[in-house]
């Protein structure tokens, strides 16, 4: 008897990864592909092949076939989900082909595009949104921008290619262009104000060229001819609408009510914090998507996260003649061991430039406040740590003058492998922090969980997507409560690191 349950896809940046779960989600198994970079470009262009992503989607579906068990070596999908890097620009003519490579998130060659839209719209438009590339595309490549009729992401094209119907889930969509809060669909007034700045009538209107905008459990499509083939499964199965990573990444970590927030530390650092309205204005510190139901998110990200902390661990790991992860054996007992205020010291982790906080290039990490008596490992690790987290706080900040709520933070990434590390991030920011078991697949775990969605919603559940994520939080999470006592000194360090922000600038200029 075949086995039933769904299929994630993740269309990552460095690869591509599929599970298969059972019916409760369980992971039966995984499967990978790969592809790279195309090389040669200047330092500021990354681009991709969409033909290599579908190469990889093959490969991986053939590998997670060969890593399932003996017990589950026949599967029947039942619906399929997709989760892809956001903000990629991916075009096609009106056959469907692909007009060759295209430019991901990472690209940043039309910062000046998304300081422009900024202005015009009055709201933000970061660089790395699909509509500002297709700004610089016209500008810049506009024989090839004249050809185009339809503009997707990374998801949108693979679902595109698994159904033949160009649709894409809200919170993708939203990393395109605004999405009107009222209408849960493309902003028309900033459409409008989009297609008059372009003024070339011989190009498809942005309006025509996005995909059709699709919620969680909407209809996205079932599986046509070419995409049963390459998945290797009967036609006519459901297919989720396609969504971008941080999307999938909420849903993966049970994220649905306003008030929460989705924590992420690793070389960069995210918070998504789902809103009970829409923000108001412009800030440096927030860019803005939707949540797979349409729900307004509210994204701080730092460039800066734990990098710097790595780095000072690393150091410490040469000195006993080890790698990193002798480093970290050494150095994170002591970290857990060194009292909230580092013992006086206080640290600043700009190896980069960080454009939330106006910090416009690296180079002035370091450590200040060293004194014979405070001069240890757990201390000095410690403060780079709290550093980013202090970063964190300021961008959130921004949130709390608006009166957004933010009730609990699911923490993620790479600081989950130190799980007490969870009990400082409560107690920095006074507010619980939760701990998942069910999101160790991440994106693609996501991606299963908006899959099995859209099957309840052909089987007529009449649940919302919080309370479809709310019953598959029961008992898998473990909470840290802030405790008084280290709120209050952790709040002092935090004003004290405030005041060292200031003269970040002068610092800069003085070793610039």
């Amino acid at each position: 008897m075949a086995t039933k349950g769904y299929l994630g896809i993740d269309v990552g940046t460095q690869g591509l990864s599929v599970i298969f779960t059972d019916e409760a989600l369980a992971v039966l198994a995984v499967g990978e592909g790969s592809y790279e970079m195309i090389p040669g470009l200047a330092q500021e262009c990354y681009e991709q092949l969409p033909t290599d992503w579908i190469d990889a989607l093959r490969d991986a579906m053939n590998n997670m076939r060969q890593n399932l068990t003996a017990d589950h070596a026949e599967i029947e999908v039942l619906s399929v989900g997709i989760s892809g890097q956001m903000h990629g620009e991916v075009l096609a003519d009106a056959d469907g082909n692909s007009l060759g490579p295209a430019r991901l998130w990472c690209d940043s060659r039309n910062e000046a595009e998304g300081h422009e839209l900024t202005e015009l719209f009055g709201a933000k438009m970061p660089k790395r949104a699909t509509a500002t590339r297709w700004l610089w595309t016209i500008r810049n490549q506009n024989e090839n921008a004249k050809q185009a009729k339809h503009m997707t992401t990374p998801a949108g094209w693979v679902s595109y290619c698994l159904t033949g119907q160009w649709t894409l889930g809200i919170g993708d969509a939203a990393g395109m262009f605004p999405i009107d809060q009222a209408t849960l669909n493309y902003n028309t007034v900033l459409l409008e104000k989009f297609n008059a700045l372009t003024g070339d009538d011989s190009l498809t209107p942005l309006d025509q060229l996005l995909p059709a905008v699709r919620a969680a459990g909407e209809d996205a499509g079932t599986l046509n001819s070419t995409g049963a083939e390459l998945l290797g499964l009967p036609v006519g199965i459901p297919v989720a609408p396609a969504e971008g990573d941080q999307p999938a990444a909420l849903a993966g970590s049970l994220i649905g009510e306003a008030g929460m927030v989705s924590v992420s530390f690793g070389t960069s650092v995210c918070a998504n914090s789902v809103g009970d309205r829409p923000f108001s204005g412009v800030s440096n510190a927030v860019d803005h998507f939707c949540a797979p139901d349409g729900k307004p998110i509210n994204m701080v990200w730092l460039r800066n996260g734990t990098t710097f902390m790595n780095s000072v661990v690393e150091m410490f790991g040469a000195a006993i003649g080890g790698d990193r992860g002798a480093g970290f054996a050494a150095v994170m007992p002591k970290l857990l061991e060194a009292k909230p205020d580092c013992g006086g010291l206080l640290a600043l982790p700009f190896m980069d430039d960080e454009p939330g906080l106006n910090v416009s290039q690296g180079g002035t990490a370091m450590i200040v406040g060293l004194n014979a008596d405070n001069a240890t490992p757990g201390n000095t690790v410690k403060a780079a740590l709290l550093s980013t987290m202090f970063n964190l706080k300021l961008g959130s900040e921004v949130l709390d003058s608006q009166g957004f709520p933010r009730t609990e933070l699911v923490l993620t990434g790479g600081l989950t492998k130190t799980p007490e590390l969870a009990q400082v991030l409560a107690d920095v920011f006074n507010t619980s922090v939760t701990l998942l078991d069910s999101a160790e697949e991440g994106t693609a775990w996501g991606a299963a969980l908006m899959a099995k969605f859209r099957t309840a919603k052909i089987n007529g559940a009449d649940q919302d997507w919080a309370s479809f994520l709310a019953e598959h939080a029961a008992g898998t999470s473990k909470k840290y409560e802030p405790q008084a006592s280290a709120v209050q000194d952790y709040e002092s360090l935090y004003q004290r690191y405030k005041r060292l922000m200031k003269v970040q600038p002068a610092i800069h200029e003085s070793i610039g």
